[in-house]
């Protein structure tokens, strides 16, 4: 089979004074990369703190061409079913569409359709790997540089714990530059990465903080380490890596 699979774990970890470097979390993913181009990240993803408790499972497509095709989430909060989501993507043009079909005990069942009328850069999905695939957007040719993103998630909320329901965010990626860094899985040439929510209202309704990532510096871009300040104090390293 024409296929490359790649398969890992990240530890969440606490910057939090009361809790500083205890785990608070994990995630185990796998790439699938296809004879075509195309791309199948699934990851699994267990956040312990803070309370309640947030168990989440994806799937998630990516064309060829580097465009979403299709996602699927499954939501556990506090050990209890939040929601499935599956979500389809077809593009034009001149823009596209997304498709949600979706169910959970606060929304009952739901069918939404929305059209965007220009390009996207992707699928905000909530698990870490897949925030550190997305840098793939970043024209590097330009050097380092900050533009506006623009993605759909299944959830606004900065844990990805409500109901998948179709949420578009734009945020601001900046590309710092390259940088070697060790963690327990290895040591790694990577690619300095910065989201910046720079909206007036933010995700949900609240600003993210900042989100500091390191990604490998090759056609794989696998997050390595990074993370968010503000509120939520948190920190992600690469653990295991199979490749």
């Amino acid at each position: 089979m024409a296929h490359r699979s790649i398969r890992g774990k990240i530890r969440y970890t606490s910057k939090k004074p009361d809790m500083l470097d205890q785990e608070r979390g994990r995630e185990w993913f796998a790439f699938t990369h296809h004879g075509d181009g195309s791309v199948v990240i699934r990851a699994h993803c267990e956040i312990d703190e803070p309370a309640p408790t947030v168990l989440r499972d994806v799937i998630y497509a990516i064309g060829p061409d580097g465009k979403p095709q299709n996602l699927h989430v499954h939501l556990m909060v506090g050990d209890t079913f939040m929601g499935s989501g599956w979500f389809n993507a077809t593009h034009s043009d001149t823009g596209g569409t997304i498709e949600c079909e979706s169910f959970g005990p606060s929304i009952g069942r739901l069918s939404q359709t929305v059209t965007f009328d220009r390009a996207i850069d992707g699928m905000g999905t909530h698990p870490i790997v897949s925030d550190g695939f997305m840098t793939r957007c970043i024209d590097l040719s330009k050097g380092p540089h900050r533009r506006a993103i623009r993605a759909y998630l299944p959830s606004p909320d900065h844990r990805g714990a409500t109901p998948p329901m179709i949420a578009e965010v734009v945020i601001d990626m900046e590309y710092i530059g390259e940088e070697t860094v060790t963690v327990a899985a290895g040591t790694f040439a990577c690619r300095h990465y910065r989201y910046i929510d720079a909206s007036e209202h933010g995700m949900g309704g609240v600003t993210h903080p900042t989100y500091e990532m390191w990604v490998t510096a090759d056609e794989d871009s696998i997050f390595v380490q990074g993370g968010v300040g503000g509120y939520m104090q948190t920190w992600y390293e690469l653990v295991e890596l199979d490749r």
